[in-house]
């Protein structure tokens, strides 16, 4: 993973991008590539394009680990601390199956 966001970085450095690269900015560019990603089902599955659902979910991936940059996070460690949330949230023998939101399980 280190490679990827270092690659990213660089990439946004060598264009002196990062003048833009605001926590706003990047907030906004995460939305907006999430709904460039639900265009492929727009009007059904019928009309998805992998190739294209590949480029968004790369575009808001690239995004999130940005963000993640700004803040000083680490991607790896906000994940699992989410996982170790939602396994309190959603325990198994009240969720399995089910959809609910876990306030309403």
């Amino acid at each position: 993973m280190k490679e990827i966001i270092d690659q990213l970085i660089k990439f946004r450095d060598d264009r002196n991008w990062k003048q833009f690269h605001t926590p706003e900015n990047l907030s906004k560019s995460i939305v907006l590539e999430a709904a460039e990603l639900l265009e492929n089902y727009q009007w059904g599955t019928m009309n998805e394009n992998k190739e294209n659902i590949k480029e968004e979910i790369a575009d808001i991936v690239a995004y999130c680990l940005l963000l993640c940059d700004c803040y000083g996070f680490d991607i790896k460690d906000i994940l699992k601390e989410k996982i170790e949330k939602n396994e309190v949230k959603y325990p198994i023998e009240k969720s399995y199956g089910k959809s609910n939101k876990y306030n309403k399980i």
